[in-house]
């Protein structure tokens, strides 16, 4: 199911961080030290597959981004919000 409008605003309000940009929702995480976001990458990577889903990454420094949509259903579903909730839940252990 994609959300839209109102419902969409609300979904990615519950996630801490989290932000609409178009079609994709986007969150940035700042690590302490290069290796904790690299550790953090491997978990994203696990979650990703377990969900067969999978985020576009950026790493920069101790910066690493994370961007989700569902391409094939040309926005952003119940996928792309219990994931984020897992990567947020996977950053509060990484830090």
């Amino acid at each position: 199911m994609i959300f839209t409008g109102q419902e969409l605003l609300d979904q990615v309000g519950k996630l801490e961080g989290w932000k609409l940009d178009n079609d994709s929702m986007v969150r940035k995480y700042m690590f302490n030290e290069f290796m904790k976001g690299i550790a953090f990458v491997d978990e994203v990577a696990a979650i990703s597959e377990a969900f067969d889903h999978h985020p576009h990454i950026t790493i920069d420094y101790k910066a690493i981004t994370l961007r989700l949509t569902t391409y094939n259903e040309g926005g952003i579903t119940t996928v792309d919000i219990r994931e984020a909730q897992e990567f947020n839940d996977a950053f509060d252990k990484n830090r």
